[in-house]
C-alpha cells in the first residue's frame, strides 16, 4: 500500500473486494493528520522560531514516526480483515471442522479490531501534538493545523465504528473490554479537536 499510485488505491477501495476499506481508510486519515503536523513544524524552524526550537524538533520527529505507524496500520487493517473473511469461509461440514472454524473467527475478529484501535491511539497523539503546535507554529500555514485535527477526528471517529463492528463477535471478555475501552475514547479525541479547529477559525475570523 505504501508504495501505491492514490488513484490505485482508491480503485482498489472502489472495488466489490473486502479490503482495503473502512478502517485502511481511517489509519490514512491518521497518516495525513501526522504529515499535516509535520509540515507546520517545519515551516516553524529557523531564527524567528528559536525560542521553541526543542519543542518543534520533537514535533517533527513524534510526527514523522506517527505517519510512518499509521501507514503500517493501513496495511495492518487489511491483511487482518482478509484474514476474517477467510474464517468465515472455512468448512462447517462436521462439529469438529465447526468448531475449528468458529475459534479462527474469534481471532481473527480480535485481531481485526487491534488496527483501528491503535489508530485511536495515533490520532489522540496528533490532536495532542496539534494542541501543542498552535500556540507556537507558524501563523502562515495555522490552517493547516485545523486541517491535521480534522482528519485525526475523521481518523478517530472511522476506527472507532471498525472496532465496535467487530465486538459484538468477540467471545474473549479481556479483549472486547480492551477494545471498548479504546473506543470509548473517541468522544474525548473529538471534542478537542473541535476545539482546535474553532480556535483556529477564531484567528483567522471565520
Amino acid at each position: 500500500m505504501r508504495d501505491e499510485k492514490i488513484s490505485d488505491f482508491l480503485a482498489r477501495l472502489a472495488d466489490r473486494v473486502p479490503a482495503p476499506g473502512g478502517g485502511a481508510s481511517a489509519a490514512l486519515h491518521a497518516a495525513q493528520a501526522a504529515a499535516l503536523l509535520g509540515m507546520v513544524a517545519r515551516y516553524s524552524t529557523g531564527e524567528k522560531y528559536s525560542e521553541h526550537g526543542p519543542a518543534i524538533e520533537r514535533i517533527i520527529a513524534q510526527t514523522d514516526e506517527l505517519r510512518v505507524l499509521a501507514l503500517r496500520l493501513a496495511e495492518d487493517d487489511a491483511t487482518a480483515f482478509t484474514a476474517v473473511t477467510d474464517a468465515y469461509k472455512l468448512p462447517k461440514d462436521t462439529d469438529a471442522a465447526k468448531a475449528a472454524r468458529s475459534a479462527a473467527i474469534a481471532a481473527a475478529l480480535i485481531g481485526a479490531g487491534r488496527p483501528p484501535a491503535e489508530v485511536i491511539a495515533v490520532a489522540r497523539a496528533a490532536v495532542e501534538l496539534a494542541e501543542e503546535l498552535l500556540p507556537i507554529g507558524n501563523r502562515n500555514v495555522v490552517t493547516d493545523i485545523a486541517a491535521a485535527t480534522e482528519a485525526a477526528r475523521a481518523a478517530a471517529t472511522t476506527a472507532r465504528v471498525n472496532v465496535e463492528i467487530n465486538l459484538g463477535g468477540i467471545k474473549d471478555d479481556r479483549a472486547r473490554a480492551e477494545l471498548a475501552a479504546e473506543a470509548a475514547k473517541v468522544d474525548e479525541i473529538a471534542a478537542r479537536a473541535e476545539q482546535v479547529t474553532a480556535a483556529v477559525r477564531k484567528e483567522i475570523g471565520a
